[in-house]
């Protein structure tokens, strides 16, 4: 989507973006043996700081980075629970989502352990799936009668490490900006630049929660909450579906 905006914004008219993956079975690992994981960095600062369980790495280096936040800023470790809860129910709203199955916070506690705080219900499962989007100019969306059902996107960001995450000279490794802390906000921030809005004139927000304690780093990383208050902000209710509301529309 990244490059076909880019594209309309080149001159073309209309641009389709296609977006497919097929998964293996199972919890994400290495495929060549041959070359350098290209993870290899984010392992190597986390067993330095917080050591190698026999467990899947990827949950590992969201459990972690999860774990640093909530030890530096303290909150309560239930609100990787509690977002587990929220996004399990979020999903019986969905027609399209892999799993619609509700979960209650017993079921996530008592769900089989991953790795540290997570279980099962804290983490996504693999999942086969495609997307296509079609991406036009105004002149086109005009010319076209589309306007009802064009959906603008007023900014737009695509951001990497950060050089806090890598750079041997930084003095503080964390595993908070190996998780990618650092380009979530860079991204956002440029987002909110291009768009002339705060993050508090934000009313919907779909963030990928691959485990609940990324999604617990990112809520501050986005700017949705102040520095250090994620668990105070998923506590509110404020990231939650009024679903009395949804079901009765």
């Amino acid at each position: 989507m990244y490059l076909a905006r880019q594209s309309i914004e080149s001159g073309l008219d209309c641009v389709m973006a296609v977006g497919f993956e097929k998964m293996a079975a199972g919890s994400l690992s290495a495929a060549w043996n041959d070359r350098t994981n290209p993870i290899d960095q984010v392992i190597s600062v986390m067993s330095e700081l917080r050591g190698i369980e026999n467990a899947p790495l990827t949950p590992q280096i969201f459990a972690n980075a999860g774990l640093e936040y909530l030890e530096k800023y303290g909150g309560d470790p239930d609100a990787f629970d509690l977002i587990a809860e929220k996004s399990h129910n979020h999903s019986t709203l969905n027609p399209y989502a892999q799993f619609r199955m509700p979960a209650t916070l017993e079921q996530v506690k008592n769900a089989r352990k991953i790795v540290g705080p997570l279980t099962l219900l804290h983490c996504s499962p693999t999942s086969d799936g495609a997307g296509c989007a079609i991406l036009a100019s105004e002149d086109f969306v005009r010319r076209h009668g589309l306007l009802n059902q064009a959906v603008e996107i007023v900014a737009q960001s695509l951001a990497t490490d950060s050089t806090f995450a890598f750079d041997p000279k930084c003095q503080e490794k964390s595993c908070v900006q190996v998780a990618g802390y650092g380009m979530s906000q860079t991204a956002a921030q440029q987002v909110y630049q291009k768009a002339g809005i705060t993050p508090e004139e934000v009313d919907v927000v779909e963030l990928h929660d691959c485990f609940s304690a990324n999604e617990l780093v990112t809520y501050d990383a986005l700017g949705l909450c102040p520095t250090g208050k994620a668990a105070d902000f998923i506590s509110s209710g404020k990231c939650t579906v009024s679903f009395l509301i949804l079901r009765i529309t």
